[in-house]
């Protein structure tokens, strides 16, 4: 949440009287871990919706599938937001392709993720993630990197069973219109399927 918090304060905050469009991928409140939801709710001018695989608490938007998002048109959203779910998503390439499809030119992203911590199957738990794999996942996405970073220290103020997680954020930004990335994504959404 701390994360999210500063992502919001310094990259959100200066636009408060604008309109924005928010959406947060892997948005379903599960058990106690709450949603991101109360982060920009106090902005009158932004519209928050929940994105996730399965109808629950906190999603406004049910895919249909994880790598081809036809419920949301390209270049509608200012910001993608997503907190502890990349290491769920088996093809996140994909899902990062779709990530830069749905942003406007200007628009911006913030994507969470642990660097550590131990296997927590929801339905699978897939991958871990550094700076330079995220640098890396932000440059085929065609999304240029505004800052990116891992929380490698343990924090006093967490909870003893969360400082495992050591959390990685990538921060990018979308600079340009859709091209044959699109053909691209189209392509690996084809292959997925058929694996």
């Amino acid at each position: 949440m701390d994360k999210m918090r500063a992502f919001r304060d310094k990259y959100l905050a200066p636009k408060q009287n604008e309109a924005l469009r928010i959406i947060d991928i892997g948005a379903q409140e599960v058990h106690e871990n709450g949603s991101y939801k109360p982060l920009f709710k106090d902005f009158t001018n932004w519209k928050y919706q929940g994105v996730d695989m399965v109808a629950g608490n906190n999603v406004d938007i049910v895919l249909q599938d994880p790598y081809d998002w036809k419920q949301i048109d390209s270049n509608s959203v200012d910001v993608v937001i997503s907190g502890q779910a990349f290491e769920h998503i088996e093809f996140f390439w994909i899902t990062m392709l779709e990530v830069a499809r749905v942003l406007r030119p200007g628009g911006i992203c913030c994507i969470i993720a642990p660097s550590g911590g131990y296997e927590h199957r929801y339905p699978v738990d897939c991958w871990r993630f550094y700076p330079d794999g995220f640098t890396a996942l932000a440059k085929y996405a065609r999304l240029d990197p505004v800052e990116v970073y891992t929380q490698w220290e343990d924090l006093s103020a967490y909870d003893p069973g969360t400082n495992c997680w050591h959390d990685s954020v990538l921060i990018a930004k979308k600079n340009h219109t859709s091209g044959w990335r699109d053909c691209l994504r189209r392509y690996l959404i084809q292959l997925s399927r058929s694996l």
